[in-house]
Parts: C-alpha cells; structure tokens; sequence
C-alpha cells in the first residue's frame, strides 16, 4: 500500500487531515451524546437502540418514522428529546378529518387600532424545532402533502404564500402496525422521505420490572438540558464534515443496487423476494447515518461498522417485498439483515 493510500484510509491520518476545531467539536459531541442518553434513561427504560438511532437522524439532519404498537412510550421519548436539547416542541395527533391547515396555520382577518381589516397568518404546530406527528398514518392525501412539503424543502406554502421553518426542524412520527384499524398505509413517497424507521419493540422481562417499580412511585426531577437548539445546528454542520473513505461510498453504493431486482447484478434471492429496491436517496442516507453515527462515538471517520449499523433503519422501509417473500415469512427488515451478512 503506498503512502498516499495510507493517509486516505488511515484513522490516524484522518485524524491529523481534519482542522484542531473539528477535532475537539467531535470530542464535545461525543460527552454531550452520553449526557444526552443519561437524562433520557431518567425517564425511559432501556430502548438504548432506539435512542441511538434517534440521536443519529437528528444530527445528520434527518426525520424518523417510529413504529410500535401503543403503549411504548414513544411519545414520552420524543417530549424528553425536546426537553433535553431545549427545541421547541408541539404534538399533532393526525386523524382522519385533519386538513393541511389545521397543522400548517391560515390566515384569518384582524382589526388593527385603526379600524381596519387585514388578513394576518397565524402560525399551525407544524412551526416547532421538534415536531411529533402522531399516528401519521391516520392522516388524509391531502394533510400528508403538506406534510411532504415540509419534511422536504422545510418550508410550508399557505393561501399561496411560502413561509420557512426555522432551523433546527425534525419530524418523529409515530406509526401503529397497519394491520390495526383505521390506520392505512403511507405512500413510498413519503416513506422514502423519513431517514430511519425506528421499530420500538416491548422491554424485556427485567426492563418491564423496573417500568412498573419507577414509574408508579414519586414523580422524578425534571431533564436538564445538554445541548441547545444552536448547538445542534452546529454539530449537524460538523456532521457533515466528516471524511468518509472511499471503500464506504462503494460498500453504500453495491448495497443499494443490490436491493433492485431488475438489475443483472442482483442476487438471486433478491429478485425472487422484492418487487421494489431503495433509491438513491438510500444511498446519501447511509453516507449521513455513518457519518453521524461515527461523530456520536468520538470516531473522526466513517467506519464500516458505523454503516453496518445504519443499513436496517435507513433499508427496511425501502425494500418492498413480493408475494412470495411474504408466504415465506421474509420481511423487509430480514431481507436487509440477509443482505448486509452477505456483503460484509
């Protein structure tokens, strides 16, 4: 290996090539990610994956879909992030009549000390630095166009006009198993625009225990805040600023074509289980998620475990599976799972 390759690949090498600021940035982030998760585990009881990929997608300027079945606490969870970074939060429970204004805002007529009229707009919850939107699953066509709109470009348009979100803005949406009633499932569209889909499992025998001791007694001390809202500005711009080499970018690559059953160079199994593969979208969020994931753990590069980890949130909803992989019991995320060990 000649030396020019070394000092590409070479943590070491990566460490010396970044600014002195960069270094200690990640150093700092890395202490506030472990006081990050010490104040959520106050109120949350073991989901220590869930929170990691959580942190993750908001770092790397993500939003996150969480699915479970109610009772899990996820919007406990999300309320305790707000807290701890110290964002503005709201909460929209999506139902089946909510209308993009009810979450976007509308304009409504105002009498100014003079006596006259004007039209003055007033602002809907989706104006927050943390945004839940609850059971998003529940929502109508039309709801989830605006809502489209504002994951996406971050801006939502009213009566014609466009007003920006301020930044740092995220959505955690929540989402009941559709085999539930009255809950449908979300256009690959909008699907595709969530970063990670966080599946919140039930505790452990040991980690239900503690639920049912801590939760039922005196009320705890409220969260403290680590981080603020112009901190997380600045470390998802640091985020960004981590090198990645280059047999990264070629694992993110293979592993997204690899999921595309009308590709000659599919696996075979593939193509016999899944009738449609990630775009490229799936690509940058594999890129970002390592990246991110790699700066939480002090790491001044992407590593191949950093992306390893990432694949089955960023893929698993990415991935639709056919007729035969269902007969057979091969879900989504098992397809994913199969994939990575193969390539690994």
């Amino acid at each position: 290996m000649d030396t020019a390759t070394t000092e590409t690949t070479s943590p070491a090498s990566t460490t010396s090539t970044l600014p002195a600021d960069d270094v200690a940035a990640i150093d700092a982030l890395g202490k506030s990610y472990q006081d990050f998760k010490a104040e959520i585990a106050k109120v949350i009881i073991g989901q220590e994956e869930v929170i990691e990929q959580l942190a993750i997608c908001l770092f790397a300027r993500g939003h996150a879909l969480l699915m479970g079945v109610p009772g899990l606490a996820k919007t406990l969870l999300v309320s305790s992030v707000a807290q701890t970074l110290k964002l503005s939060f709201n909460r929209i429970q999506f139902t089946p009549d909510l209308m993009p204004s009810d979450i976007t805002g509308t304009d409504i007529i105002q009498e100014d000390e003079k006596g006259q009229r004007a039209f003055k707009f007033i602002k809907g919850p989706i104006f927050s630095n943390l945004l839940l939107a609850d059971e998003i699953n529940r929502a109508p066509a039309k709801t989830q166009a605006a809502m489209l709109e504002a994951m996406q470009e971050r801006q939502v348009t009213a009566l014609g006009k466009v007003y920006d979100l301020a930044p740092p803005f995220f959505v955690l949406a929540t989402q009941n198993p559709v085999e539930q009633e009255g809950t449908y499932p979300l256009p690959e569209a909008q699907l595709d625009r969530f970063m990670f889909l966080i599946n919140v499992d039930y505790p452990s025998a040991s980690e239900e225990n503690r639920i049912a001791r801590e939760t039922t007694g005196a009320a705890k001390e409220a969260l403290k805040t680590v981080l603020t809202g112009d901190d997380v500005i600045k470390y998802q711009d640091l985020v960004r600023r981590v090198p990645v080499p280059d047999h990264i970018y070629d694992f993110a690559v293979e592993i997204v074509r690899s999921t595309r059953p009308d590709l000659e160079s599919t696996p075979d199994w593939i193509k016999q289980n899944v009738s449609w593969g990630a775009g490229p979208r799936a690509v940058q969020y594999l890129i970002l998620g390592a990246k991110s994931r790699a700066a939480l753990h002090g790491s001044y590069m992407a590593r191949m475990e950093d992306i390893i980890a990432v694949a089955g949130p960023v893929l698993g909803h990415r991935v639709l599976t056919n007729f035969a992989a269902e007969s057979q019991g091969m879900t989504s995320n098992k397809v994913v799972d199969r994939l990575v060990q193969e390539m690994r």
